[in-house]
């Protein structure tokens, strides 16, 4: 252990050992909390006096930070309610021994315990008050995700704050924002980077009373100004009854977590979760994706998604504490290539990724294989080929024929085994619909990508994929205890889906209108996303609200099926972004697969070597985006329109064609703005950035 980590645990271990000790004797007086079944469950009070859990209240929603709201406890979801500090006391008593946290540290991996986690958050809550934290105030965390993010996250909701994520990539504006509307009375950042950002703006923010690094060293000592180790000493003489007092007067329907929207459709809006919300979905979403608790196996995950985002946040962080998961911390440049390493090093038994990931890793494989001698190249493609033959035809549980099962042990064990999933048994998607060319990719590895759907206001997953609840190109279906409604039917049996149960959000913070805007008259969440589902309860997502495109003639027009078939014709093609809203016909935006930049994350000029094969094999020689665009490359300008032509083909309407098309200079990218944090496309950005360019389109018509 580092001695930086070491004099962490020591401060933690010295102020908390009084503590602890009253915890385990009465988690001893109590009988753990147990699950009888998916659906009904028992929470143990484990000897600690709390007051009624519940602030009674009418209204299902609230706007104001210290609101509480109606819980949505019917018979379907009678479960007790109960606060995020209860959660982690039930957990300390069944798994305060197991290893919780693993950060690697000058090559090596360290580990706490949860009774560890438990008192660093109890520390670095006492380390909050000292600093002047107000009662629903927030704590904002803009950094990779750490220990120190998971300390600050339910120290902050200990402390009765508000735990408030700032997504990494946000400007100094972004970040002002967030911290401005979450009356942030702390920031904790990871490094320089970071506080450069927060040093531009902190002069703005009312309610700032310190800023926190805890990754490298202060470069310079600015008043209010700490480091992790000097934060963590802060609270030392702040009793345990100040905290324990704050803690027992928290309610379970309150607010603890703040998730800003992206802001792909505006301003980022502060989506207020309850405690209940938290907990509740924390148990109840991941068992229906199957995560085990750790008394029948302890599941181990890598987190590295970004935690200001619900997806991430739910399954790396809150159902960690729930299930007693194994969590390790991937390296702050994971996404440029490092977390290989670490999931071969962990070995996780259960991961996730935003479609852009599995996409990134997809297009990795294919790069190593194509690198591959002859004999072994054909031996992998093969094996692949099998595989997905096999699994598209059998189901899940049907048993596989024997040619399956050999390529499976010759080739695909090991190929799993390269990218650290040896002992992975479940694979997650979410945050955005999945390509079916990635799809069946990973089928062709025997690995199923169980689709999600939620949103930041219903706490993450509403509809959850699992081995045992699976369906191709569907999400799932919802999670027991939640309701879902199909609002607005059209002839295809597609309408708005709106959602009903504890996972629903409080409110907007401080955004009236937006907050009532979000619900229906019942009090259902309207989602804004178009979807169907069949007969056995699967949900498929169809569309957009939205992004739905209304013609000049009045035709409705979904632009994301359009815009996968196009990618899907045309492998080479990255992002394709349909236009017509109130146009006369359909345009597009076209943009070519190049290489990243590691360092920056912007792309490059050069073309991906997907794209360069793509390129050779009609007999073209470019190697770089510029080679192609203007119409220069009179090949693949050909083979594009022949895509499109092929997609127009399909089309149920000739409103429903791609009539004309322009090969952008660059490729979308969070940096340019083009594309949200979590790599949804930002349309009314792109259409204001190449504004000429579509204007081009349409401009004949003017004349």
């Amino acid at each position: 252990m580092s001695s930086g980590a070491m004099s962490q645990k020591m401060t933690c271990d010295k102020s908390q050992d009084r503590h602890e000790e009253k915890v385990q004797s009465s988690c001893k007086q109590s009988p753990p909390g147990h699950m009888t079944d998916l659906g009904k469950e028992e929470v143990a009070d484990n000897g600690r006096p709390e007051k009624k859990c519940v602030e009674e209240v009418q209204s299902l929603w609230t706007t104001e930070a210290s609101g509480s709201v109606k819980l949505r406890i019917d018979e379907l979801c009678p479960q007790e309610p109960i606060t995020v500090h209860q959660m982690f006391i039930n957990c300390v008593q069944k798994y305060g021994h197991l290893p919780a946290l693993a950060s690697k540290r000058k090559e090596k991996w360290e580990k706490i315990t949860f009774s560890e986690y438990y008192r660093c958050c109890r520390m670095a809550a006492k380390s909050f008050l000292k600093l002047g934290l107000e009662r629903f105030h927030s704590v904002a965390i803009l950094g990779f995700n750490s220990e120190e993010w998971f300390f600050s996250a339910v120290g902050a909701v200990f402390a009765g704050g508000l735990s408030t994520g700032i997504y990494t990539t946000n400007s100094p504006e972004a970040c002002h924002h967030v911290a401005k509307d979450s009356r942030a009375n702390i920031i904790v950042i990871e490094n320089q980077k970071q506080l450069d950002k927060i040093l531009l703006i902190k002069d703005n923010l009312p309610h700032l009373k310190a800023i926190v690094q805890y990754s490298g060293s202060l470069k310079k000592k600015l008043p209010n100004l700490y480091s992790w180790e000097e934060f963590m000493r802060l609270g030392l003489d702040i009793p345990d009854k100040t905290l324990d007092d704050i803690i027992s007067s928290q309610k379970a329907n309150q607010c603890c977590v703040l998730i800003y929207t992206s802001g792909t459709t505006g301003a980022p809006k502060g989506v207020m979760l309850s405690h209940d919300n938290i907990t509740w979905t924390a148990r109840h979403a991941s068992r229906a994706g199957d995560m085990q608790p750790a008394e029948i196996k302890q599941e181990t995950i890598v987190s590295y998604l970004p935690l200001s985002h619900i997806a991430a946040q739910i399954y790396d962080l809150w159902t960690g504490i729930q299930w007693g998961e194994l969590v390790y911390f991937a390296q702050p440049d994971a996404l440029k290539g490092t977390l290989v390493n670490t999931l071969r090093e962990a070995t996780p038994s259960s991961h996730m990724g935003v479609p852009r990931v599995w996409e990134k890793m997809m297009e990795k494989i294919k790069l190593e294989v194509s690198r591959c001698a002859y004999l072994k190249k054909k031996l992998v493609t093969w094996a692949m080929s099998v595989s997905l033959e096999a699994n598209l035809k059998y189901s899940k549980d049907e048993e596989k024929p024997f040619l399956f099962n050999l390529a499976n042990s010759l080739v695909l064990e090991k190929l799993r085994a390269e990218l650290g999933f040896s002992g992975c048994q479940k694979f997650f998607s979410g945050a955005a619909p999945i390509g079916s060319d990635t799809f069946e990719f990973f089928l062709g590895l025997n690995i199923h990508l169980y689709e999600a759907y939620g949103m930041s206001e219903s706490s993450g997953p509403h509809f959850m994929s699992g081995p045992y609840t699976y369906r191709m190109e569907s999400c799932g279906k919802v999670v027991p205890g939640c309701r879902c409604k199909i609002a607005n039917v059209d002839a295809d049996g597609s309408g708005e889906v709106c959602l009903w149960g504890r996972d629903v959000f409080m409110g907007y913070l401080n955004m009236k209108d937006k907050t009532v805007e979000a619900f229906d008259e019942e009090g259902w969440l309207c989602s804004g996303d178009l979807g169907k589902t069949d007969e056995d309860g699967f949900l498929y997502i169809t569309g957009r609200i939205k992004e739905l495109i209304i013609t000049a003639g009045g035709e409705n027009v979904p632009p994301v099926p359009i815009e996968d078939a196009v990618k899907r014709e045309l492998p080479f093609i990255s992002n394709a972004m349909l236009i017509g809203d109130k146009r006369k016909f359909l345009s597009m935006l076209l943009t070519i697969k190049c290489v990243i930049n590691v360092e920056t994350m912007e792309p490059t000029d050069d073309l991906s070597p997907e794209a360069v094969k793509f390129c050779q094999q009609l007999g073209s020689q470019a190697t770089k985006v510029s080679d192609i665009t203007g119409g220069k490359d009179k090949l693949l300008n050909q083979a594009i329109q022949d895509g499109i032509a092929r997609v127009n083909s399909k089309a149920t309407s000739n409103a429903q064609r791609i009539q004309k098309w322009i090969v952008l200079g660059k490729d979308f990218s969070v940096s340019g703005g083009e594309l949200g944090p979590t790599m949804k496309l930002r349309r009314a950005a792109v259409l204001k950035m190449y504004h000429n360019e579509v204007e081009t389109f349409y401009r004949e018509l003017k004349k």
